[in-house]
């Protein structure tokens, strides 16, 4: 079975009940047999495309219907709902999450909005956070018509000035009567980017590097020229909540200033001829590691594809302060707790150096579980005082072969460093790293002697 093939049986079912018609009626109007609908309703046969098109026209069916998975993100957006810890107990695997989304895919559905509305009903800054990101998610953090916009955009800034930080700034100049202006930290030390109006300004913080500057310079252009295609996917994206609104909103201008930056068709060649080279990317482009890291989450145009990166921030504490799946399907980012042994922990004391380990996830419910990860710290964009935080990019270990920096690497499974999802959800017995005892474990607790680990438990099946 192909990757188009269109298995719709539970839409296509409720259909027929809704017409009040039986599978013979059914399969008579559609030119196609009883046996063979009763297995397209069974999802033991795709919907093929001639089938699709007598559907739509005998029945004037809307055919965005029958991809309802879609709205709560397939498979893996199931998959990190049901691995709430409220749920623990169930051991529901990814086998019985793409039953369930199969076999009933409104209930599958219905479940996700109750859930994810019961998230936003606790009310704070975090859900309004967990809303948008649901929402990148389920676009997979790919917005394909933003992109064309963007590479049209920059091809037409490229022919006025190879510079693009110059012609960003004549676009401004030219189209909106804004003249860009760099100031001081005392008189902006709580700011990046302002607009004042007033005086016909952007005004940027001196604390932006060259990379930052453009960036900003960027986004604002995007608020100007690309405001109604943001909104429209904004309305789109129903979202109750104001702040997670507005969170979305903030990303999709950051994401088509970063396409505006690095334009997809130039910027996957790139990738592919360098071999995701990021040093070379970085310089190419002039941008930063970390808007690199964003830009690699978003490859994903249909006949284009580039390769299927994760990326996450995080700080000293291991607190995830940004996490975009992409294409990947990891897990790794749905823990509220990070392990100690990944490597990305080890990049705080290599500052600037990037920490390539190839691991194997312990624990994770769903998608694959070896990976390579790259990690490399960063400086708060801006900051006159120290901030500092880790960027790590992860990619399947199946693909790492097209990496120039893995060259030389094993990437045979027994090379991979063993890690958790954070102690509270890993299995692993012996390890000395142990923070806390696995979340559901009886603990032993011997009189007579001492392990090598502060909890010892009897092993259980991973979640």
């Amino acid at each position: 079975m192909t990757d188009n093939s269109l298995l719709a049986g539970p839409a296509l079912r409720r259909l027929r009940k809704r017409e009040g018609m039986t599978q013979s009626s059914m399969a008579a109007a559609l030119g196609i047999s009883p046996s063979y609908l009763n297995l397209i309703e069974r999802n033991q046969r795709p919907l093929s495309a001639r089938v699709l098109v007598q559907v739509i026209d005998r029945f004037d069916f809307d055919p965005r219907t029958l991809r309802e998975e879609e709205s709560i993100g397939g498979i893996d957006g199931l998959a990190r709902r049901l691995a709430d810890e409220r749920f623990a107990d169930l051991n529901i695997d990814r086998e019985e999450v793409s039953e369930l989304l199969n076999s009933a895919p409104q209930a599958a559905a219905a479940f996700a909005r109750l859930y994810d509305r019961s998230g936003q009903e606790v009310g704070g800054v975090n859900d309004s956070l967990i809303a948008s990101r649901r929402e990148i998610e389920r676009w997979r953090n790919h917005f394909a018509d933003l992109d064309s916009v963007a590479e049209e955009l920059a091809d037409e800034l490229r022919i006025s000035n190879s510079d693009l930080g110059a012609a960003l700034t004549e676009r401004l100049r030219e189209r909106h009567q804004l003249s860009v202006r760099v100031l001081p930290l005392d008189v902006m030390p709580d700011a990046l980017r302002r607009l004042d109006l007033h005086a016909r300004q952007l005004q940027l913080s001196e604390m932006l590097d060259r990379s930052s500057r453009n960036f900003q310079i960027a986004a604002q252009l995007v608020t100007f020229e690309q405001r109604e295609a943001i909104s429209k996917l904004v309305a789109g994206a129903q979202l109750d909540d104001l702040a997670a609104r507005q969170l979305f909103e903030r990303h999709l201008t950051a994401y088509f200033a970063a396409a505006l930056l690095m334009p997809y068709g130039r910027f996957l060649r790139a990738c592919e001829q360098t071999g995701y080279d990021f040093v070379i990317l970085q310089r190419r482009f002039g941008v930063s590691f970390e808007q690199l890291a964003h830009r690699l989450t978003t490859l994903q145009r249909v006949g284009q594809r580039g390769l299927p990166f994760f990326m996450a921030r995080i700080d000293r504490a291991g607190q995830f302060s940004k996490r975009f799946s992409g294409a990947s399907g990891a897990t790794l980012l749905e823990s509220e707790a990070t392990c100690p042994l990944w490597a990305a922990h080890r990049a705080f004391e290599r500052r600037g150096d990037l920490c390539v380990q190839p691991i194997i996830v312990e624990g994770a419910d769903s998608g694959p579980a070896h990976w390579i990860t790259l990690a490399r710290t960063v400086d708060a964009i801006g900051a006159a005082e120290q901030a500092r935080f880790v960027i790590v990019l992860g990619v399947e270990a199946r693909y790492g072969s097209q990496l120039a920096v893995t060259k030389g690497m094993s990437l045979e499974a027994d090379a991979a460093e063993p890690i958790g999802l954070g102690c509270a959800r890993c299995y692993r017995e012996g390890c000395r790293q142990r923070s806390l005892p696995p979340r559901g474990a009886p603990l032993q607790v011997d009189r007579l002697a001492r392990g090598v680990t502060p909890f010892d438990f009897q092993g259980l099946k991973q979640r």
